[in-house]
């Protein structure tokens, strides 16, 4: 699966309104951004670690779906786990998902989000990935 085929799977949900894009998949990794506006904030004026949860989520879960195994329906997330680093306020944050496990019936994802402006990281991530089968 390639970027353009990502970004336009997410275009009507979540991702594609939280302003998501996916700039990079491969078999391994996969890379999104989000340009931050004042509705990716919480109300204290710093990032919303929804929002850095639904960018990395996103990465993973894209991630997953471009590497499903063969026979394979889809999958659904059983696991995350965030932490929360820095923030951002504006500008352009950047997640990297790097694929841990890539099993018949789990993906294990890691994900990074940095500020592109400072390059810090943001949020460390992992994700755990049910991959689903037709029922027989």
């Amino acid at each position: 699966m390639d970027v353009k085929q990502l970004n336009e799977i997410c275009a009507n949900f979540l991702p594609g309104h939280m302003g998501i894009n996916v700039t990079h998949c491969d078999e391994n990794t996969i890379t999104a951004y989000i340009d931050v506006l004042p509705h990716h904030l919480a109300p204290n004026g710093y990032l919303h670690a929804g929002t850095a949860v639904t960018l990395a989520d996103t990465c993973c879960g894209n991630g997953c779906l471009a590497n499903l195994p063969e026979g394979s329906t889809g999958f659904t997330t059983i696991e995350l786990k965030s932490n929360h680093l820095g923030t951002a306020r504006e500008g352009r944050i950047e997640c990297t998902a790097t694929v841990a496990h890539k099993g018949r019936t789990t993906q294990v994802w890691d994900a990074e989000v940095r500020n592109v402006q400072t390059g810090k990281i943001i949020s460390l991530f992992r994700c755990t990935q049910m991959i689903l089968y037709p029922k027989s």
